[in-house]
């Protein structure tokens, strides 16, 4: 018994030590997994992050001190990146440590129709910028739908695609248009609340969905309270965009193939009107081809709206305080 005792306190003493990150208040200890998750916001994946953190602890550890400030634990990262990536990963830490220093919400909406892959990119996103609340835009219509009937607001009640079938009046132009515009006018009440919300409550958040549309949403509202960063995805080439479906109805078996594929047409007809929304309110179009490029084009979107959201804060500081000093 006494044997066992002892073992277990000499390996409690081979444990590495608590490294407490602090500035000028007490902090919680240094975590190479949280810290791997901060650092995935270069665009490294989750296993070269990880890399990342593990050399940060290792030099945290031979300075044999019990506590590092949130700067040097930055300076340490941002070296360690740039050594083991690059130094194109280094800039985006650096400046995702910059926007952090603004203290306020970012919120990405990324928009696009039915099968360009959305939700997938979403929760990613979200995994490698550190954002716990993504909201797609039929959760919005699914609770809208609830409180609308179905003759009150057809167009609630059926897909974006296929929104122009239930018009009371056939219009005189496309009709899936139409009835996508009628739909998205309709959401895009509840998904500019969420950005309100977002920025009263400074709380982070990726809105996906085919509502997402320039012009019905408009981000700007809220630039001076959170950085908010618009985008449309495509799928430029037919056979890649159907093979998307199938994709997804292998990956969810409540989401048959067969009717999105029916709809095609549709679809397409819908991508490309929110393509010319996009074009018409200079609102960047990202084609997805590849998975990984999407992403790592993403990030740096937001990293390039973060960089000009911080030259911008430091600008009007500088004009503040000439003019205060007059």
């Amino acid at each position: 018994m006494t044997h066992e005792i002892g073992s277990t306190n000499n390996n409690s003493e081979r444990r590495s030590p608590h490294i407490v990150i602090e500035d000028g208040q007490t902090g919680l200890p240094f975590s190479k997994g949280l810290h791997a998750s901060e650092v995935m916001v270069t665009g490294l994946s989750p296993s070269r992050a990880y890399q990342v953190a593990e050399v940060v602890e290792e030099r945290l550890l031979a300075r044999r001190a019990p506590s590092v400030s949130s700067d040097e634990l930055s300076e340490l990262t941002l070296s360690a990146v740039e050594e083991l990536a690059g130094e194109r990963y280094a800039e985006n830490y650096r400046r995702w440590r910059e926007v952090a220093a603004l203290d306020v919400p970012v919120v990405v909406l990324i928009g696009g129709t039915t099968g360009v892959g959305k939700s997938t990119l979403a929760t990613q996103l979200a995994t490698r910028l550190g954002i716990v609340r993504v909201v797609a835009t039929d959760a919005v219509r699914e609770v809208m739908r609830a409180l609308f009937s179905r003759e009150l607001m057809p167009s609630l009640h059926t897909s974006s695609f296929d929104a122009g079938s239930v018009l009371r009046e056939p219009p005189s132009r496309d009709a899936v248009v139409v009835g996508f515009r009628e739909q998205t006018a309709a959401v895009a009440v509840g998904v500019n609340a969420l950005l309100e919300r977002a920025a009263v409550e400074q709380t982070s958040l990726i809105i996906e969905g085919a509502h997402v549309v320039p012009g019905f949403v408009d981000p700007s509202r809220w630039q001076d309270r959170a950085l908010a960063v618009p985008l449309i995805l495509s799928v430029e080439d037919e056979d890649a965009h159907r093979s998307h479906f199938a994709a997804r109805a292998a990956d969810h078996s409540g989401r048959a193939a067969n009717r999105y594929l029916t709809e095609f047409e549709n679809i397409r007809r819908v991508q490309r009107y929110i393509k010319s929304q996009a074009l018409s309110h200079g609102v960047p179009l990202l084609p997805n081809y590849d998975f990984d490029r999407t992403l790592a084009a993403i990030i740096d979107l937001v990293m390039d709206r973060a960089t000009e959201r911080a030259v911008g804060h430091v600008t009007s500081v500088g004009v503040a305080t000439e003019g205060g000093g007059r």
